[in-house]
This record gives C-alpha cells, structure tokens and sequence, in this order.
C-alpha cells in the first residue's frame, strides 16, 4: 500500500475546511440510487483517514443508513463526506479537495444502478450492487 500523504479540502464557501490522509490517489465513483439523489449524479469519492475539520459548526450530518452517515455543508450545501459509522475511513468528496492533479477514476460501485444518461470514457473496475453488499456481508453460520 502506498504511504498515507496528507490531502486538503474545503466547502465551496470556505466555512468548512477538511485536513486528512490517504494512501491512495484512486477515485471511486458510486451510482446507488441514495448518492445519486444526494449529489445529483454519482459520488466522487477519495477514501481518507484521520480526518479533521474546521469549522464543525458549519457540518449537517444524516443517518442515511443503519451504518452510515453523510455530511454536508449547512451554509452553502457542499456535499463533504461518506462515512462508515465504526469505521476511522471517510470517503471524502473528490472535487472539494485543493489538489485534484493525480486523481484518477479506477472504480465504479452500484453499476447496475446507473442511469443511461451519463456514462465515463475511462475504463475502470465495475462493481454491481450485489458485489458490494457481499463484500461487506458477513458469512452466513
């Protein structure tokens, strides 16, 4: 795994600032009908650890799920984050972080929940919705 680099973002009005690591420069990008609603086309996300914000006051965070939440910008409604409720990992949103020059696109999730109009020209692993929930169901006894 690559070493963790630090990576900075912030709202498009700047009451929200975000400091955190990575260990990748690989976007993900997720077609499920909860973060098309939410973002009006897929999330864009960089998985990220140690995360730390400025300007607390100024995040909205919603229970999307039993297990995770979402954050937002309560002033100018930039979407900021995905988060795992037990997890220390973010999916941060990709285009609020300063340096976006070695992003790449590597991975779509929820493929088969994705409207026909839009599509992406890179080629990129592809998972289905059910790909993803088994990745993350644990074992039957």
């Amino acid at each position: 795994m690559p070493e963790s680099e630090s990576v900075t973002g912030k709202c498009l009005c700047g009451a929200v600032k975000i400091f955190a690591e990575s260990n990748t420069r690989e976007v993900a990008a997720c077609h499920c009908d909860m973060c098309r609603r939410w973002s009006a086309g897929p999330f864009m996300e960089l998985p990220c650890h140690h995360v730390r914000f400025e300007g607390e006051d100024s995040i909205s965070r919603i229970r999307s799920s039993d297990w995770a939440e979402r954050g937002f910008c309560n002033k100018c409604g930039s979407i900021l984050f995905y988060h795992i409720m037990e997890s220390d990992e973010y999916q941060i949103s990709a285009g609020l972080l300063d340096d976006q020059s070695q992003l790449r696109l590597t991975l779509q999730v929820f493929v088969d929940r994705k409207p026909p109009f839009y599509s992406f020209v890179q080629k990129t692993k592809e998972l289905t919705e059910a790909e993803v929930f088994a990745m993350y169901q644990p074992p039957a006894d």
